[in-house]
């Protein structure tokens, strides 16, 4: 016999999964305390295609902060702007969009939202503007111009 037997050792390997699937688990922390922030030119500067903005309200909130395993640290940026008027418009002049809400909205962005919103979505446009080269998605209300985004790392842009 080796010595683990019984409950002994079932403990011992329980306590251990506990550990390991602790130590994993991602956590979202805000950069800054989830604080709300309403500056324009980092958001202008990734998404540029959305063109000019105003009134956003946006977070930038560190995923995984709290692990214990080592490796680089993602940022999700989520957040709504105002576009000019007659930007979504335009864009649903070229693209097929379907009537969807967004979900998982922080609590911290809802009374920015527009009330009884029509948001559209489309993945072929969330395509266009990631670039395929970061997870995001992009919803719009074409009566008040609003754009409400969702992206994971996004970048900026080649000029």
């Amino acid at each position: 016999m080796n010595g683990w037997s019984g409950p002994g050792r079932r403990g011992v390997l329980a306590l251990g999964a506990a550990t390991v699937l602790a130590a994993c688990t991602p956590t979202a922390k805000g950069a800054d305390g989830d604080k709300v922030r309403t500056d324009l030119k980092p958001l202008e500067r990734r998404f540029t295609a959305l063109g000019p903005m105003s009134d956003a309200h946006w977070l930038g909130t560190v995923l995984g902060t709290d692990s214990r395993v080592p490796g680089p640290t993602d940022v999700r940026v989520v957040g709504t702007a105002q576009l000019k008027a007659g930007a979504v418009a335009a864009v649903l002049r070229t693209r097929d969009f379907q009537h969807e809400p967004p979900s998982g909205i922080p609590a911290q962005l809802t009374k920015y939202l527009p009330k009884n919103a029509d948001w559209v979505h489309s993945t072929t446009f969330d395509d266009e503007l990631t670039g395929g080269t970061y997870p995001g998605t992009f919803h719009l209300d074409p009566d008040t111009d609003r754009v409400y985004f969702d992206t994971t790392n996004p970048t900026t842009p080649p000029d």
